[in-house]
């Protein structure tokens, strides 16, 4: 049998009204500014026990500092350091942006950290490297449990064989494609889909949400984490989860 946790990227509620209704939330917080590590554990604190965060890792890591998402942080990076972000570089300040990350998911007792890559980084020889020497330096942690959305141009066979060669689950929108990593795990963020009819804007129909359920059930999937990230995430989410029982 497939079990499929649901859940939501970011507070769309209260935590209060979250913590009541759901046991999985994705943070987003840590993607544009890393809160404090004090304020993580109080979350932690506060949430029930068999509440379970996931979180996105740092954009110093993925992005580059021309990213809008920089702005939007009002994280501001002197022109001439430019280099040493973004796109898994083998800098200090890639290593320092996942020293932070890994600190607030301690702090949140999380075992998943997504790795969201923008749609220009594409597949190139440099890029490839990065991440190797990047996840190769961070794989000695074996409890966390590493998700790469890859939004940029890249092969299927590349993809194939780097999640397998860094220990990555490839995440997708399940409306917009399917995992290339092994039947077992599966990670699925739903962007607003099915694709161009709306985007961020769409409220699933009951129709979707059933397609939704034998997309989990029809990979020989074990276990399915379902992260809506749409505007009407929370209701769709809970409208998911009555579909289920």
């Amino acid at each position: 049998m497939v079990k499929i946790k649901v859940g939501i990227c970011g507070f769309a509620r209260s935590q209060d009204i979250v913590f009541t209704n759901l046991r999985l939330l994705e943070v987003q917080t840590t993607f544009y500014k890393p809160m404090l590590k004090s304020t993580a554990e109080k979350w932690r604190m506060r949430a029930p026990k068999d509440f379970e965060f996931t979180l996105k890792a740092w954009q110093l890591i993925t992005h580059e500092p021309t990213s809008p998402t920089y702005r939007k942080s009002k994280l501001k990076i002197a022109e001439h350091e430019w280099n040493k972000y973004g796109f898994f570089r083998p800098t200090d300040k890639v290593f320092e942006a996942w020293e932070v990350t890994n600190e607030i998911r301690k702090a949140l007792d999380a075992k998943i950290v997504v790795f969201q890559c923008p749609a220009s980084f594409k597949e190139s020889e440099e890029n490839i490297n990065n991440m190797r020497n990047f996840f190769r330096s961070i794989n000695n942690r074996r409890d966390i449990q590493k998700i790469w959305e890859q939004r940029g141009k890249w092969s299927k066979n590349t993809i194939r064989k780097l999640c397998a060669e860094l220990d990555l689950i490839h995440c997708v929108d399940p409306f917009a494609d399917d995992p290339l990593t092994p039947a077992g795990f599966a990670y699925f963020r739903l962007h607003g889909s099915p694709p161009g009819k709306r985007m961020y804007r769409y409220t699933y129909k009951k129709e979707d949400l059933k397609e939704l359920y034998e997309r989990c059930m029809n990979k020989n999937f074990s276990e399915v984490y379902v992260l809506f990230n749409n505007n009407t995430m929370y209701g769709d989410a809970l409208r998911f989860k009555e579909l289920l029982s």
